[in-house]
Formats: C-alpha cells, sequence, structure tokens
C-alpha cells in the first residue's frame, strides 16, 4: 500500500462523484409527485448526503481548496434552489453542513441548520417509545426504525449539538442510539438487523444487511468523535460496536469484501458496506480501540475497494438504495450501481488508509 496510490485513486474517486447522473434507469417518484433522484451529484437526497459527508472528512484531512469550494458550492445552489420537504433521508445532508459551519461558521448556514434541527425535534413522525419513525421521500414507513436513520439523522443532532451548544439535540441523539440499540442490534451475533416494526413487532426478515451494519461501524465511531458524551453511553456503543466487529472478522470473505447479507456467503460481495468497514476497523485500530485483527481485516477490506475503484473513479459493485426487506432472497437480488455514497464510503476508507501508510 502505497500513499501515493492512494492519493491518485481518492483523486479519481472525487471525480467520479461529481459527474454521477441520473440516467433514468430508476423509476423512484416521491409521494408528493416529485421525481426522485437518488443518484445525481447535484441531487438533495441521502446518498448525496453520504457523499458530501465523505467530501468534508476529505477536506479536512487534505485542506484542498478545491474540494472546499465543491462542497461550498454545492451547499449555496442547494439551498438557493430551495430545500426539499423533511424526512430522514432528506436530513443526511445536514450533517456534512453541520461539519462545514463548524470551521467557516457561515450565519447563512447557521440558519438553515437551526432550522433544520428544530423541524426534525418537533415535526419528524415518532414511534412508540419515541423512535425517529423511517419515513423518506417515498414511503412512510409507520412505526418502523431503520438502521439508517443512524446515520442520516442522528449523527447531525449529535454533532449540532455538541458545536453549537445546543444540549437538547445531543441528549435526543443519544435517546436514539440507544432506543436503535435495543431494537435491531442481534444478541445472538453482535450484527444489527436492518429494522424493526412496532406494529408487527418483529426485525421483518432479520436480516443482517451489510451495508445497514456499516451505518452502525461508521456510526458510532463519529458519533463518539463528533459529540462530548463520556461515561456509561459511550462504554456501551463501544461495547456493541466490538461485539459486531468480532462477528464482522469472522464473515469477511477471502477478498477482503463482505456479503451483501453478512451471514450469507452466497449473496453477493458488496464495496459500500466493505469500504465502511474498512474505514471503521482502521480508524478503530489507529483509536486504539481495536486491535491488530481490526488492522489487518481493515487493510484487505482497503485491498478489496482499491480493486473495485475503476478508471473513471467509479466504485463499482454498489448495491443500490435498499429498502426494508421482508425476505432474504429481496436483499439478494438489490442492483448494482454507483452512488454517492459508495463514492464516500471509498473516500472514508482510503483516507484512513493514507493516515496509516504516513504514520508507519
Amino acid at each position: 500500500m502505497k500513499s501515493a496510490s492512494l492519493e491518485n485513486q481518492l483523486a479519481l474517486l472525487l471525480r467520479g462523484f461529481t459527474t454521477l447522473k441520473d440516467e433514468g434507469k430508476f423509476n423512484e417518484p416521491n409521494l408528493d409527485g416529485t421525481r426522485g433522484d437518488y443518484i445525481s451529484f447535484s441531487s438533495w437526497e441521502w446518498p448525496q448526503g453520504v457523499g458530501l459527508f465523505g467530501l468534508v472528512r476529505l477536506w479536512e484531512f487534505t485542506r484542498q481548496d478545491d474540494i472546499y469550494n465543491i462542497i461550498d458550492r454545492w451547499f449555496q445552489e442547494n439551498i438557493e434552489k430551495g430545500l426539499p420537504s423533511l424526512n430522514i433521508n432528506t436530513t443526511a445532508p445536514m450533517l456534512p453542513l453541520s461539519l462545514f459551519w463548524s470551521h467557516n461558521q457561515n450565519p447563512e448556514y447557521q440558519r438553515v441548520l437551526d432550522a433544520w434541527a428544530d423541524r426534525v425535534m418537533n415535526e419528524l413522525p415518532r414511534t412508540p417509545e419515541q423512535g425517529f419513525q423511517h419515513v423518506v421521500s417515498d414511503g412512510i414507513n409507520e412505526k418502523e426504525i431503520w438502521d439508517d436513520t443512524l446515520f442520516m439523522v442522528v449523527l447531525f443532532l449529535g454533532h449540532y449539538g455538541t458545536v453549537s451548544g445546543r444540549q437538547d439535540l445531543v441528549d435526543e441523539a443519544v435517546r436514539q442510539f440507544l432506543l436503535h440499540a435495543r431494537y435491531l442490534n442481534d444478541p445472538q451475533t453482535g450484527l444489527w438487523f436492518h429494522g424493526w416494526s412496532f406494529a408487527e413487532k418483529s426485525n421483518f426478515a432479520r436480516a443482517r444487511w451489510a451495508r445497514g451494519n456499516a451505518w452502525i461501524t461508521v456510526g458510532i465511531l463519529e458519533f463518539i468523535e463528533l459529540t462530548d458524551i463520556s461515561g456509561g453511553v459511550r462504554d456501551y456503543l463501544l461495547e456493541c460496536l466490538k461485539a459486531q466487529v468480532n462477528a464482522l472478522l469472522a464473515l469477511q470473505a477471502e477478498s477482503g469484501a463482505w456479503h451483501t447479507l453478512l451471514d450469507h456467503p452466497d449473496s453477493y460481495e458488496e464495496i459500500s458496506a466493505t469500504a465502511g468497514f474498512g474505514y471503521g476497523l482502521l480508524k478503530g485500530a489507529r483509536l486504539g480501540i481495536g486491535d491488530a485483527r481490526w488492522k489487518d481485516a481493515g487493510l484487505k477490506a482497503l485491498a478489496s475497494v482499491q480493486q473495485n475503484i475503476d478508471s473513471h473513479g467509479t466504485v463499482n459493485n454498489v448495491s443500490y438504495g435498499t429498502r426494508m426487506g421482508r425476505t432474504l432472497q429481496f436483499y439478494k437480488d438489490i442492483p448494482l450501481q454507483p452512488t454517492g455514497y459508495g463514492q464516500a464510503l471509498a473516500i472514508l476508507c482510503l483516507s484512513e488508509g493514507i493516515r496509516l501508510s504516513e504514520n508507519k
């Protein structure tokens, strides 16, 4: 692993993300009748929100002006255009905006962040026990919680609450993490289920879905780093993470990747989850949370991710956006499609690889 090679691929990933366009392969109209675009770089949705998070983290690491300008222009143009309706997934861009604002203190961005945070707290539908219902642009998902919510909404509340001095947001973020852990963390394996229905009292297909688990691996580490939580909550979440990683280490394929259903080797190997796991394992090892096993598995994952980046900077073998499945076959049949989150998770993974190579 050479730093120069990783840096070249990072530059390609940036180009690959910013040139993504919806080619009309998927027809996903929103509930309000507008057309859903989950691929194009310019669109405000959750894949782009995760992608912007990767870009902000990359800018924090490199301090490159061109990356800063891409991020700033994206937010300026979308705010000027008018923000979409509030839901779980349209909240995803608020996390990178919060991170970005913490550096530049742009008052326009703070106004947007405050208004959106207030709406999350007061307007998002709630499940029993006050969980954030996973309502999205094209679905209500009544009385359902999904693991995606922790990344798309809760990290934003935790970070913005911390940097803006709003303890109410941090407290809500802690509650959501604990509630989701209660219903989605599988005590038999340490892995996490995709979702829970309070109406049906079930985990649907009981799918131990790879990317959903990657949201947890990355999410717990980011939550601890981006907020001021300490003591019992911090220790509890870290134990959840360690239990999950112990299971992941045993399920990593020979290629260094993980299958889209983690415990079903007949399902395809999926690279966005692999990148998320690789990032989490390498970062956890760097922070002293994990041991040498984490580092070794993270390096294998990094190599697998690198092998799936083509000459245009596109991350291949990424599963498309995945609704809640009622059968395991549903997850196996999700098509492959380059996306912003695939690009972003690869950016995070390669960035950790560079940190490792520079610290040798």
